[in-house]
C-alpha cells in the first residue's frame, strides 16, 4: 500500500467537510416551552419528529464525507481494508436509522415531519426535536464526536424530558508510517463503534424515560 494514496483519500475527506458549520447552540436545537409538562411517556403515544438544524446539517456532512469515500474506494492502490472502514465508518444513516428505530420500538407510532406547521396539524401525542452533532477523522481533525439529543414535548409543546448519548475519541494520524494497513483500518473503524457506542448510551437514556412497567407493543 502506498502511504501517499492514503494521505490522498484522507486530503479528499477534509474537502468534504468545508463549508460545514460547527454545531449550532443548544437553544436552536429546542422548542421552547412555557412550562414543564406532567405528561408521562408511554408506548401507546403517538410520536412526531422534527430534525433540528444540527441535524440537517450533520446528514449533509456525512452525505459529502461518505461520497468521498465511495470516490476513493476506487482506488485499487488503497489496501481494500482500508477502503472498506472508510466507507463503512462513514454511513450517512447509520445514527438517524436507529434513532428512529429506538423510537419506533417504545412507542405506537413514529413519523418525520418537514415542518413545526406540518407536526401541529397531525396531533401527535407527543413532539420529539432528534438533535445530532457528528465529527470523523480528516487531515485537520482526528478527534471523532458523536452525540445524539431526543428532547420530548406534550401535545402543547411544553417539556417532558429528554434522551441522550455521547461519546468521543482522540485518535492518531491514519497516515503515519509505521502502521499496517490492517492497523490503520481497525483504527478507521473506531469511528463506527463510537457511533454505536453513543447510540447505545441513547436507547439506555430512551427507556429510562418511558413509565416504568410499561411495554411497547410493536
Amino acid at each position: 500500500m502506498r502511504l501517499s494514496t492514503l494521505f490522498t483519500l484522507v486530503a479528499l475527506l477534509s474537502v468534504a467537510v468545508i463549508g460545514t458549520a460547527s454545531a449550532t447552540s443548544a437553544d436552536s436545537c429546542h422548542l421552547l416551552p412555557v412550562a414543564n409538562s406532567n405528561t408521562v411517556l408511554k408506548p401507546s403515544q403517538t410520536v412526531g419528529v422534527l430534525y433540528s438544524e444540527n441535524t440537517v446539517n450533520t446528514l449533509a456532512y456525512l452525505q459529502r464525507y461518505h461520497s468521498m469515500a465511495l470516490e476513493g474506494a476506487k482506488d485499487s492502490r488503497l489496501d481494500g481494508r482500508i477502503r472498506a472502514a472508510f466507507v463503512t465508518s462513514s454511513d450517512p444513516r447509520l445514527a438517524i436509522d436507529r434513532l428512529l428505530g429506538s423510537l419506533q420500538k417504545n412507542f405506537a407510532s413514529v413519523t418525520v415531519y418537514d415542518t413545526l406547521d406540518a407536526l401541529v396539524q397531525a396531533h401527535p401525542d407527543v413532539t420529539v426535536m432528534l438533535d445530532t452533532y457528528s465529527q470523523l477523522v480528516t487531515q485537520r481533525n482526528t478527534e471523532v464526536q458523536a452525540r445524539y439529543e431526543a428532547t420530548f414535548y406534550d401535545a402543547n409543546l411544553q417539556y417532558i424530558g429528554h434522551a441522550a448519548g455521547a461519546a468521543d475519541q482522540q485518535l492518531s494520524a491514519v497516515w503515519v508510517h509505521d502502521r499496517s494497513a490492517e492497523q490503520i483500518a481497525a483504527q478507521i473503524d473506531q469511528q463506527r463503534q463510537l457511533q454505536l457506542d453513543a447510540l447505545k448510551q441513547f436507547d439506555g437514556s430512551l427507556r429510562a424515560l418511558i413509565a416504568p412497567g410499561e411495554v411497547a407493543s410493536n
